[in-house]
């Protein structure tokens, strides 16, 4: 992004995407998405175990991309792959997200509830 640029909106970016996965979804589920000509078909059709499975390669993934980065010295290559792989990482937890019933905004409300919280202490009241 150029500094003449204006960063993107967040919340609008995420909603949007939830969006067209959500609409994918129930085109899916009424019988108007072939698996074979959509990703995202493709998904819901093998079901929860398999979507958790992408994210579990997806953030593995993009772990090791920090951990190039780190080695090369978060050279422009090197970023761009990692921002790719988290790229990825977010859009298959947007999948997850629709295949549950849930949307980002959810994910956003959590987070803003926790603003100020400690994490050790958040953590810790999650355990009680």
């Amino acid at each position: 992004m150029s500094k003449s640029e204006s960063p993107p909106n967040l919340d609008a970016v995420l909603a949007h995407l939830a969006d067209v996965v959500d609409g994918r979804r129930a085109d899916f589920v009424a019988g108007n998405a072939d698996p074979k000509s959509s990703y995202i078909a493709q998904l819901f059709s093998k079901g929860d175990d398999a979507i958790l499975k992408k994210i579990g390669e997806e953030a593995t993934e993009a772990v090791m991309a920090a951990k190039d980065s780190r080695h090369h010295g978060l050279a422009q290559e090197q970023q761009a792959l990692l921002i790719g792989e988290m790229a990825d990482l977010w859009f298959h937890c947007l999948v997850a997200l629709s295949q549950f019933g849930l949307r980002p905004e959810d994910v956003l409300a959590e987070l803003t509830r926790r603003e100020g919280v400690s994490g050790i202490a958040e953590k810790a009241a999650r355990k009680s």
